[in-house]
């Protein structure tokens, strides 16, 4: 399986769920991030080392496909994997077997992976950063998660959740304002789920266990708030603008779509020009119309 979808979106969780409600819920899932590691830690993480493997280890340890034997392994990021470890991963995926870093010993292990990554891994193999052949065996099952800003119904049962979780750890709350849940809304949420958990506690702690209000909620939020249809107010900027879209050569008459402004805004905006100055064009040409 793999699992697309922007920063924050939650792509661990929904491996973690697929894993508990699999046959293999009772067995190990193991987490990895690959952006986190260097190559020679990273591949030493996955597949283990011997002893004398390389300066520093002291001993064989055992680490992540062999603690996973029988569960699940969640590789984050899996578009950051270094060549080398690419090709040992699609061993283990089409043989079910590896060896140690420094070792002989081949290692047979029953693991499901499910990787995820942020970025366009298909962009990534046209580019030659990303095997191929790798990349339609981790492919089979695709999952995409969709940003916080276009399932704007969640988040109300998000803060829901953060709220009890919140509450399970000891954190007191009168609940929520309508006010402060139509801030959250309205918000494009460009961290996703995790900036969403983040907003709760913060407001949580500033409303100090009272009724959390818009003015509890990141000073972002408020600054960010997205405007409700085009900007009401007439400048020489929406005027240049306007003219550009149209074509036109003068002004058009009051209440023209390509403005953005109610018809009885009329052309009264200072300085672009007076409501004097556009009446007295308008009789001109009309006198000269006629």
């Amino acid at each position: 399986m793999h699992v697309t979808g922007e920063t924050g979106t939650g792509k661990e969780l929904v491996a973690a769920a697929i894993h508990q409600e699999s046959r293999r819920g009772g067995a190990p899932f193991v987490p990895i991030n690959c952006a986190a590691l260097p190559e020679g830690v990273l591949e030493s993480e996955l597949f283990g080392h011997v002893k004398g493997a390389f300066s520093g280890p002291s001993a064989t340890r055992r680490v992540v496909f062999e603690l996973a034997d029988g569960g699940t392994i969640f590789l984050d990021e899996v578009g950051d994997l270094p060549k080398s470890v690419q090709a040992k991963l699609l061993r283990v995926l089409q043989e079910g077997t590896f060896e140690r870093v420094g070792g002989e010993e081949t290692v047979s292990v029953n693991v499901r992976l499910i990787s995820a990554t942020n970025h366009d891994l298909k962009r990534e193999v046209e580019r030659k950063n990303f095997r191929d052949d790798l990349y339609y065996r981790l492919n089979v099952v695709p999952i995409h998660l969709p940003p916080l800003r276009e399932r704007k119904n969640d988040i109300l049962l998000l803060v829901q959740h953060f709220l009890e979780q919140a509450a399970k750890d000891g954190e007191k709350s009168a609940g929520i304002s309508k006010e402060a849940l139509a801030v959250m809304v309205d918000y494009p949420w460009p961290g996703n789920v995790r900036e969403l958990q983040n907003a709760i506690y913060f407001a949580l702690f500033k409303s100090k266990g009272g009724v959390i209000r818009s003015r509890h909620l990141p000073m972002e939020l408020k600054d960010q708030r997205p405007r409700r249809g085009p900007e009401r107010k007439l400048n020489a900027e929406a005027v240049l603008g306007a003219l550009e879209r149209t074509g036109a050569t003068r002004p058009k008459p009051p209440g023209s779509s390509a403005w953005g402004v109610p018809r009885y805004t009329g052309f009264c905006a200072r300085p672009v020009m007076s409501c004097e100055t556009v009446l007295s064009r308008e009789e001109h040409e009309t006198g000269r119309e006629g």
